[in-house]
């Protein structure tokens, strides 16, 4: 899933007269500084992941996320998975996950989306050609998968995190899983996410997002490790070849594929 941002709109108060040009030379004036004022580091930083993410050809890489969930009674839940990740660019994808309520995989060509259903031997297909950024869209909105942290997958992937950002910091460095990171923090109004990103090869070693809209403000976390770039990935890595007790049904037939297990009630009071 993509990071939960509030939706607004930029209002524009126009004013008669002497007004108007005060506001356009304000604005102008305001333009000239943003130019020569330098970008902030955090900003700066992510700029740099993500050009360098956005200019590989192809990567794998491995993961292991955690989500939380509140209770009703307010009590905090973590649930966790495992998996791997073969991106080779423009279109073709092949993600792996292993969790304790369900395993599934999707395997994208360039001509067919295909969602495996590993445990209960099931998948689905549908027919799809385009990149990997058009594929994202339309598994938000046309099957209903939302993946936290796909959005590091997207070529521009910078523009998406940095949209509705309040607040960029940069703490400082850390060590995840044994690698120096810069560590940054950024604001949304109904979110904070952080990020560490490996010195020297900008690489997203951990990503954090915080929800503040619910109560005990639950969190999603994603470790990404064993980075691959530009591997060699045979087409015969995303193609997918039904195992003979699998069968094939419609996307809305196949079963509950979440992190979480089926039925699973959480939230909280805003």
């Amino acid at each position: 899933m993509r990071i939960n941002r509030s939706i607004g709109s930029v209002m524009l108060v126009a004013r008669w007269g002497i007004a108007v040009a005060a506001v356009l030379l304000t604005t102008a004036l305001v333009g000239v500084a943003a130019a020569q004022a330098p970008e902030d580091p955090a900003r700066k930083i992510l700029r740099s992941m993500a050009a360098y993410l956005a200019g590989q050809k192809a990567f794998s890489v491995e993961f292991d996320s955690s989500i939380e969930i509140i209770t009703p009674d307010l009590q905090k839940i973590q649930f966790n998975s495992s998996g791997r990740l073969l991106v080779s660019r423009p279109d073709r994808l092949h993600a792996a996950r292993l969790g304790g309520y369900s395993e599934v995989e999707m395997i994208y060509d360039g001509k067919t989306l295909t969602v495996h259903d590993r445990a209960g031997a099931a998948y689905a297909q549908s027919d799809f050609s385009g990149s990997i950024d058009k594929l994202m869209d339309k598994l938000r909105h046309e099957v209903g998968v939302e993946a936290p942290g796909a959005d590091l997958m997207l070529s521009g992937v910078y523009d998406v995190l940095i949209a509705d950002v309040l607040d960029a910091k940069y703490i400082g460095h850390a060590v995840i899983d044994g690698v120096e990171c810069e560590h940054l923090a950024f604001r949304n109004e109904d979110t904070d996410w952080q990020i560490w990103i490996e010195i020297g090869s900008p690489l997203p070693r951990k990503y954090v997002i915080t929800s503040k809209a619910v109560t005990a403000a639950p969190q999603y976390t994603l470790v990404l490790k064993s980075w691959k770039i530009n591997p060699q990935l045979g087409a015969d890595l995303f193609a997918f070849k039904p195992p003979a007790n699998a069968r094939k049904v419609a996307f809305k037939e196949l079963p509950h594929l979440d992190e979480l297990p089926a039925g699973t009630v959480h939230g909280g009071k805003k």
